[in-house]
């Protein structure tokens, strides 16, 4: 493994944690009930990190895998059945994803691209566009969720001082 990709899936590893740490311990109704302004709850927002991020990125993109392909969607708008369920869906999609991850060459084109109507971009040039993207998309949403988190219950991810 180069040093590059050896550093990014240690970071992208820690924010996966980081993410599920969030989560950690929260009975069904308060992983079900909204949490944000926008109306969505920390069970929506893992079924956005597993379908927009970890199955559309890594799953679909990088390794054109025919399951991952097949359930591109809005994750957003998956439907959410159990808290529970949302978080073993993405502990199962990120496990899933690290042996990928593992075996990537980061300067490779991606191995598919959607259509143009499902999503009208042009492709990345590099996996390694794909690896970061995830990276920045995880790590964000694991900040939204701290925030959340701290409103149901006053749990704080990292204090200093």
């Amino acid at each position: 493994m180069t040093r590059e990709r050896s550093v990014l899936l240690e970071h992208l590893d820690t924010e996966r944690r980081h993410v599920l740490a969030a989560v950690d311990g929260l009975g069904e109704d308060a992983m079900t009930r909204p949490g944000a302004p926008s109306g969505w709850s920390p069970a929506q927002l893992l079924n956005h990190l597993t379908y927009d991020d970890e199955i559309f990125w890594i799953g679909a993109v990088v390794a054109a895998d025919e399951e991952a392909i097949s359930l591109v969607q809005d994750g957003w708008k998956v439907p959410v059945t159990t808290g529970a369920e949302a978080v073993s869906r993405y502990r199962r999609w990120c496990r899933r994803n690290q042996d990928v991850l593992e075996g990537l060459d980061l300067d490779a084109p991606p191995r598919w691209w959607p259509p143009a109507e499902v999503f009208p971009f042009p492709p990345f040039p590099q996996t390694r566009d794909c690896v970061l993207r995830l990276l920045v998309e995880t790590a964000t949403h694991a900040g939204h969720l701290d925030v959340v988190r701290e409103r149901i219950d006053g749990h704080q991810h990292l204090v200093l001082g």
